[in-house]
């Protein structure tokens, strides 16, 4: 045992290396390679790996596009954004009230939004799978778009997104993910 309390046992590598392979040609990992089994009780902790892209801000006002938010009660949200946000992250970076259930998979249509007529014709031609999804939107218009598919360009600085008054979850649990 370690000053831990874990047991520590030599590599079966090591152990197999002696019968059949001269020691020599082990690659230098195999030969330190500790193995260690813990307690079956023992609680432990990886590492988060974020995604969405990049959650640092805008570095230079040339970066900067603006995006207001309009929510369900009819209350903007202003935010400063990068070129190159999604739409769906963004929203969940800074508290707006876009669900987005699927993760931005193309798998529901939770992530609804309106695009205000100025910008609408700016976004490129939706994938046939983001087509499917919005036929499943409730209150379709003809600005309708997913939120997880808008990548924003230099282009966009100004637009504004209203968020339906309802959108429909097809989660059986009622899932809501948790903003990354």
């Amino acid at each position: 045992m370690n000053s831990l309390g874990h047991i520590v046992r030599s590599c079966p590598f090591k152990t197999l290396a002696k019968s059949f392979v001269c020691k020599s040609t082990l690659p230098k990992c195999i030969k330190t390679l500790p193995i260690r089994t813990f307690p079956c009780r023992e609680f432990q902790t990886t590492c988060t790996l974020k995604h969405g892209g990049d959650h640092s801000g805008p570095q230079s006002e040339e970066e900067t596009v603006n995006v207001t938010y309009i929510d369900r009660n009819d209350n903007k949200v202003h935010v400063k954004a990068k070129i190159g946000d999604n739409v769906l992250y963004l929203a969940h970076r800074n508290n707006v009230d876009l669900e987005g259930a699927c993760e931005a998979s193309l798998a529901c249509s939770t992530c609804h939004v309106y695009v205000n007529e100025d910008f609408f014709d700016m976004l490129s031609e939706p994938l046939e799978e983001e087509d499917d999804m919005l036929d499943m939107a409730p209150f379709l218009q003809d600005n309708s778009r997913l939120g997880c598919q808008i990548i924003l360009t230099k282009e966009m600085d100004g637009i504004e997104l209203t968020l339906p008054k309802i959108t429909r979850n097809f989660y059986v649990d009622g899932h809501v993910p948790k903003p990354h």
